[in-house]
């Protein structure tokens, strides 16, 4: 029987099976953070250059114009640009290790390659992977708000505090992942929107480093993984998505508004059964469920939206739950034998 093991499918933004092994190697010896810019340095860079196109700069502006310039050298130089944010220009990746996603291997007859099919499916590790083209927030748009082109809004303030020791009062303490907004409504019309969660995986099992180092070992030759890992739905769902989705939707609900949330099909159905709502204007939180597809040309892999999925809050926790309780005789089995009694 072949073996098989989970191991990088994308690495900053590169079909991992496909690459070279001297650029396995290259990107092993990557460091992320080095040389970032901040988001603030950017907006400010293009405010200047866009002001230096239409008219003369003032001295102190040229100076930090040149500034940023030099810094905007140095992190294309010294950074590995994400090809999926789009949350800002010259964007780079800031995930330390820059694993996007990992897949199924197989090893079979000293031959190894990634699995096809279900099994096969790539399993989201990074949620900037989810923003590729903005493909998944304008079928948000398309099917929520009849909007192609919906203006995003993100990190946008959703709870606050009411002062503790850790907050002031009306500090934000919780934020929804991304507002979609209508763009093509009429003039004083009131604003019409959604909220958008969006939940990658995470795995367990020892840090990728060791793959990392592993590969500078073998001169970049494609092997199956040093450590075995598994995507962990358990914490991704259960301890992380279902808390902030009791959190969030029950006031949505009462505003009237969905929660839009986006995940990779492999995510989805590890859960338990939901029940499925026919139509949205019953459901409470609908499901956008993406997959990877692989281009021929050995390009990056293309974001597609493959199912929308309407859904109750309450049918949603029990299918991020996952499981159904015991009957309190076979619990109490269960404690007389853990205690011995």
């Amino acid at each position: 029987m072949a073996e098989e093991r989970f191991h990088i499918a994308e690495w900053y933004g590169y079909p991992f099976h496909r690459l070279s092994d001297q650029d396995r190697v290259r990107l092993s010896q990557h460091k992320v953070g080095g040389g970032v810019m901040t988001k603030a340095e950017i907006a400010r860079l293009g405010a200047l250059e866009e002001k230096a196109n239409h008219g003369a700069l003032k001295p102190s502006e040229d100076k930090r114009l040149m500034t940023l310039r030099d810094k905007l050298e140095k992190q294309q130089t010294e950074e590995m640009p994400c090809p999926f944010r789009t949350d800002t220009a010259h964007a780079t990746c800031n995930k330390p290790g820059g694993v996007c996603s990992i897949r199924l291997y197989q090893a079979e007859q000293g031959n190894v390659s990634p699995l096809s099919g279900e099994r096969g499916r790539l399993r989201a590790l990074c949620p900037w992977r989810f923003h590729q083209d903005r493909i998944a927030f304008k079928k948000v748009g398309e099917s929520l708000l009849a909007d192609l082109d919906p203006i995003q809004a993100g990190e946008v303030g959703f709870l606050e505090s009411t002062g503790n020791l850790d907050s002031a009062p009306g500090e934000d303490v919780g934020r929804i992942d991304m507002i979609l907004v209508k763009s093509n409504s009429p003039e004083a019309a009131a604003l019409e929107w959604v909220a958008v969660e969006v939940q990658a995986v995470y795995f367990s099992g020892k840090n990728m480093g060791i793959e990392f180092e592993h590969l500078r070992k073998t001169h970049g030759k494609l092997s199956m993984a040093k450590e075995k890992r598994r995507p962990d739905y358990r914490s991704s769902g259960v301890k992380r998505l279902m808390p902030q989705l009791q959190t969030k939707v029950p006031t949505l609900r009462r505003w009237g508004k969905k929660m839009a949330v986006i995940v990779d099909a492999p995510f989805f159905y590890s859960m338990g059964t939901m029940n499925r709502e026919r139509h949205v204007s019953n459901a409470d939180i609908v499901w956008f469920l993406v997959d990877f597809v692989e281009a021929s040309d050995g390009g990056p892999y293309r974001l597609e939206v493959v199912e929308e999925f309407y859904t109750t809050l309450e049918s949603a926790t029990l299918g991020l739950t996952g499981g159904v309780p015991l009957s309190q005789t076979q619990f109490e089995e269960r404690v007389r034998a853990k205690a011995k009694i």
